[in-house]
């Protein structure tokens, strides 16, 4: 990867718009999840109807990661975004004319949709906009500050409008969120398409995981993906057989979010301290510790305290995995990476809880976590062989494709 400054610069301030962009898109996506869910309750749906509708938010990505990475690579930042825009605004718009369970799962097919290509065309946008690797480290630690706050700021809004105005008044909000992403993104000045050989034979995209780092780091990613996942299910299910609250294990869950996001705001003051297989592989090593003592943890405080440091670990590796693939794969293909990447963690998203779930019925809840862990503290070792000299050859090997 060519990380050599550009010619054209990016505006002080664009890396905020696209920030703000990001936040209410992802924020008409997270309240959608909420009050969708919740309308069809509601209306007397069934708790399996329920979590049908909740896949359906992160199928849409499983299947459009991957053209929507090749599109950005030919169109670049705003023209997927504004259709990204249109496709948002009109799915929760039908939520609003039409609140009923069918049009509920089309418009949780269209915000999820809709919220993955964007995120794609925005790490591509951001990644080629970056100098060096240590800006990569910045502008990934800023960017995924987004989802974060979007998370807390839709559903809480969405709920309050439901509270006191009603679902249509929700879904109405929600709908007027991606047209304020427009208005921060349409200022952006497009990159320089990259240029690409004339003759050359199109590459297919499985033809990025021939290569054995484009392998490790998805493997890496999808282990650090499942701890996530892991982490939201299981830690409910201890809780409920503690006998804590409601409110005590929102609070657990909580602290870990706010672990994962504080730790973004971070990394950006120390990126050039930092080297990103290290963090990784210290992050995989320390989920596996946390994950052996986690099951041992009997009060709330002992769990809190296991869930904060889970959330340091896990929040540090995002920017170290978008950084370290923006270097590792060829500029021209960025976008399709980006999607290969998406779509094996919104499909790991909808398979895992199934998977966890019946683990979790046969064997216990506990021996998730052990089995999980000890999967991850197995696979610190391909997080070390991503360091730049065990990869240098590999690496000109893989840009040369």
């Amino acid at each position: 990867m060519n990380l050599a400054p550009r010619v054209t610069q990016a505006p002080r301030f664009a890396l905020a718009r696209l920030i703000a962009g990001h936040i209410c898109l992802h924020a008409c996506m997270a309240g959608m999840r909420m009050a969708a869910p919740l309308l069809a309750l509601r209306e007397g749906f069934s708790a399996l109807a329920v979590g049908f509708l909740l896949a359906l938010f992160a199928l849409t990505q499983v299947f459009l990661a991957l053209p929507a990475g090749r599109y950005a690579d030919r169109h670049g930042l705003k023209r997927p975004v504004g259709l990204c825009v249109v496709a948002a605004a009109m799915g929760a718009g039908l939520a609003v004319a039409f609140p009923i369970f069918p049009v509920l799962c089309l418009s949780a097919l269209m915000t999820g949709g809709a919220t993955g290509v964007a995120s794609i065309s925005l790490q591509r946008h951001v990644g080629r906009a970056a100098q060096n690797a240590t800006e990569l480290k910045k502008v990934f630690s800023w960017l995924a500050i987004g989802p974060a706050v979007s998370n807390f700021i839709g559903p809480l809004t969405a709920g309050l409008l439901i509270d006191h105005s009603g679902f249509r008044a929700a879904f109405l909000f929600l709908a007027l969120l991606p047209l304020a992403t427009w208005l921060w993104v349409r200022r952006t000045v497009e990159l320089p398409p990259v240029a690409v050989s004339q003759g050359t034979a199109p590459k297919k995209t499985w033809d990025l995981l021939r290569e054995p780092l484009m392998r490790r780091l998805m493997l890496v990613n999808w282990l650090l993906s499942s701890c996530w996942d892991v982490h939201t299910f299981v830690v409910p299910v201890l809780g409920h057989e503690r006998g804590f609250s409601a409110s005590v294990i929102g609070a657990i869950l909580g602290a870990f979010a706010l672990a994962a996001t504080l730790v973004r705001v971070v990394v950006p003051v120390f990126a050039s301290h930092m080297r990103e297989w290290v963090v990784v592989a210290t992050a995989m090593m320390i989920t596996a510790v946390l994950f052996a003592v986690y099951p041992f943890m009997h009060s709330p405080l002992a769990m809190g305290v296991c869930s904060v440091l889970l959330g340091l670990a896990l929040g540090s590796v995002q920017p170290m995995i978008m950084s370290t693939l923006h270097q590792i794969t060829p500029e021209a293909r960025h976008g399709e990476a980006l999607g290969l990447r998406l779509m094996a963690i919104n499909a790991s998203s909808v398979l895992m809880p199934l998977l966890f779930g019946t683990a979790g019925a046969a064997v216990g809840v506990s021996v998730v976590f052990w089995s999980v862990g000890l999967a991850v503290g197995a696979g610190s070792r391909f997080a070390w062989l991503l360091r730049p000299e065990s990869r240098h050859g590999e690496a000109l090997h893989f840009t040369r494709k």
